[in-house]
């Protein structure tokens, strides 16, 4: 009883340091807001033709002129997303930060993240200790201490990458709640909320349609779980009677075929579809009324998904794209506009066979593959897939270069603002300066999937072997 109520007690206190540490991420971003002279939303790191709340601005007065949102080539987002946060944009309050109302919207939209991230880490942790117990296995001692939720939440609250993208005035902050709840409402089973969910992000950035596989995975096969060949081999196991066992020890040694995970479940895939259906019907019709008077939907996929595929605005950014497509000649521009397209694509079905036993870590792999290959990628894109490694905190707590990868982030992450002003502001360093530093931050983020997949599937083969040692 004394253990019980020792671990109860320090239950409590972790849930309480948790709530400690989110409300001074908001207290710290509310300060950050009212800093004078950040002036972060200039920065080409964190704001992007798609996520910038100027052009969203614009294109807003743009709409209430009479005029087309599109007008121009300024805004480039979602008619939905110019209704709701357009009005906040005009609103003033004297003596207080300009668009003071979006970035506490954009505050209460990186605590809902952290909180659905939570609730995520909790359900996978819970599947992830009953898998171990089925198989036998102990590989966590510590387990109760590091709680996988947590960490991954305040990881995305603390995240400077997310800091900024929330101070900047970035609209990353609700394109990642809804990638967020759209796996939430996966992991959970609630098929009409990962639906609503994974609707209005495709509809928001275009990219999140490519975890269509890790959300039909998880809503056929369940959450993150070993190979389901390790429990039909202990279930297949029989105990070699001796004379010192009795029946009941022997039964113990066999895992009853209902604990074995299940095969994959058409039915809630068909749901699920259903739902994307009616959800998509349902945006576009509010899409065609609200461009009803400038053009209908017709403008809307040219200047917003167009506008994405074919990479019209060369302005910086900290991918590579821009770079490449300012140099390469006109001719062979649509071969390079489908390679680096069809690149995501080609990479989905190997990792999808590979991976799919765990389809939450594959939405991590796909969320940082898209991040780094996308046309306007920003550090937005970067805080969210940075935060679900929290989410795996034990099955890659081998992974290798951890260290060299940390430091890396951190170098690059000083380093852009510096290269930048060199090229454009001071004049003493030209283009290939600031590509430079690019190239590094996409280096960086493919030695972080690489590793972390090579890590993952080192993990499936040690409870592999683990639970080989257990049967014989």
């Amino acid at each position: 009883m004394a253990a019980k109520e020792q671990f109860e007690e320090e239950e409590k206190k972790r849930k309480g340091n948790f709530w400690i540490w989110m409300v001074l991420s908001v207290i710290f971003r509310i300060v950050m807001i009212y800093f004078p002279n950040l002036n972060l939303s200039s920065r080409p790191e964190v704001s992007t033709p798609l996520t910038s709340i100027h052009r969203l601005a614009e294109g807003y007065w743009l709409k209430q002129s009479s005029m087309s949102p599109y007008a121009g080539s300024m805004y480039h987002g979602s008619p939905l997303l110019l209704s709701l946060l357009g009005p906040l944009t005009v609103k003033r309050i004297e003596g207080q930060p300009d668009h003071l109302l979006c970035s506490f919207a954009f505050v209460v939209a990186d605590v809902l993240s952290a909180l659905l991230i939570r609730a995520v880490g909790q359900n996978l942790q819970r599947a992830y200790y009953r898998n171990l117990r089925l198989l036998k296995v102990n590989l966590s001692k510590n387990s109760e201490f590091f709680p996988a939720g947590d960490i991954a939440s305040l990881v995305y609250l603390w995240n400077p990458f997310t800091i900024v993208a929330c101070v900047g005035l970035s609209t990353s902050p609700i394109e990642n709640l809804a990638i967020v709840l759209t796996l939430y409402g996966a992991s959970k089973g609630q098929v009409p909320l990962a639906a609503f969910g994974f609707v209005v992000a495709t509809h928001l950035s275009l990219y999140p349609i490519i975890l269509i596989i890790p959300v039909v995975l998880l809503l056929g096969n369940g959450l993150d779980a070993p190979p389901r060949k390790l429990f039909l081999q202990r279930s297949s196991s029989r105990v070699v009677v001796g004379p010192s066992r009795d029946s009941c020890s022997q039964q113990e040694e066999v895992i009853n075929q209902s604990e074995v995970p299940n095969g994959f479940s058409l039915r809630p895939v068909m749901y699920f579809l259903l739902w994307v259906s009616l959800f998509s019907v349902y945006l576009l019709l509010l899409c065609g009324v609200s461009l009803k008077q400038f053009g209908g939907l017709w403008e809307m996929f040219r200047s917003t998904y167009g506008f994405i595929l074919t990479v019209q605005d060369l302005s910086p950014n900290i991918g590579v794209l821009w770079y490449l497509f300012a140099e390469v000649f006109e001719f062979f521009r649509d071969f390079y506009l489908i390679v680096f397209h069809i690149n995501i694509l080609f990479m989905i079905t190997p990792l999808a066979v590979r991976l799919h036993h765990r389809p939450l870590f594959l939405a991590f792999v796909l969320l940082s593959i898209s991040a780094m290959l996308k046309s306007y990628p920003s550090v937005g894109d970067s805080a969210l897939y940075l935060s679900f490694v929290g989410l795996f905190v034990y099955e890659l707590v081998d992974l290798e270069f951890s260290f060299f990868l940390f430091c890396g982030y951190i170098g690059i992450s000083l380093l852009s603002p510096v290269m930048h002003n060199l090229w454009i502001w001071r004049g003493t360093g030209n283009a290939n300066f600031y590509f430079a530093n690019a190239m590094a931050y996409a280096c960086f983020q493919i030695v972080l999937v690489v590793e972390s997949v090579s890590t993952m599937l080192n993990h499936d083969r040690k409870l592999r072997k683990l639970s080989a040692v257990k049967l014989s």
